[in-house]
């Protein structure tokens, strides 16, 4: 384990080691050396092979990593999302996720990578539901995408959002007509809550 002979252990002074230092500081510098976290990245070209080597270590190892400062510790993976059902988030955005091993610990509204056997992978806000305990509604932050519901079951990995990487000079396209709708939407939504209200 150390790698010294029982000679050098009897009759050397390990206090100090000749040109490399003091044997307790490299030890300590050893213990205090932050852990390094590396984040297998998912990008859409590999999502329809993550769905069957999720679970395979050799796959996982396959793919490329990256490092965060700001991440140490803790079970990490990122994932590039397509789509404008998460705006503002802008499609091509890596999201980086911590794994949630069990569905009791996710609080509502927690933006997570959901891997599931009939959607694939999908960015969504996650709401428990309280009358069935099995089911899950899935959100989108733009209003345009309706919440759609999937047990629990289908559920392979739940990975919960922790950083959003994406380019700088994405911007958001708006036409009119999305506008338009995205207003329309909500008004439904009040209405809705109002008539709920009364």
């Amino acid at each position: 384990m150390f790698k010294l002979t029982l000679d050098e252990l009897l009759r050397k002074d390990l206090s100090v080691e000749t040109g490399s230092g003091n044997y307790l500081a490299k030890r300590r510098a050893l213990k205090l050396a932050p852990v390094v976290t590396q984040i297998p990245f998912v990008p859409v070209k590999a999502a329809a092979g993550y769905l069957t080597g999720y679970a395979d270590h050799e796959f996982i190892d396959e793919l490329n990593t990256f490092t965060l400062p700001m991440l140490s510790g803790g079970n990490y993976r990122a994932f590039e999302i397509l789509g404008d059902s998460m705006l503002p988030t802008p499609s091509g955005s890596v999201i980086v996720g911590e794994k949630i091993e069990a569905l009791d610990t996710l609080k509502n509204n927690t933006a997570c990578i959901l891997v599931s056997r009939n959607d694939g992978i999908v960015y969504k806000r996650i709401q428990k539901n309280t009358k069935a305990k099995n089911k899950l509604t899935l959100m989108s932050d733009n209003p345009t995408f309706q919440p759609y519901t999937i047990s629990s079951d289908e559920v392979l990995e739940m990975w919960e959002a922790q950083y959003i990487i994406s380019k700088t000079n994405t911007s958001q396209n708006w036409d009119v007509g999305q506008l338009v709708n995205i207003v329309a939407n909500l008004q439904q939504q009040v209405d809705g809550m109002k008539k709920k209200r009364n």
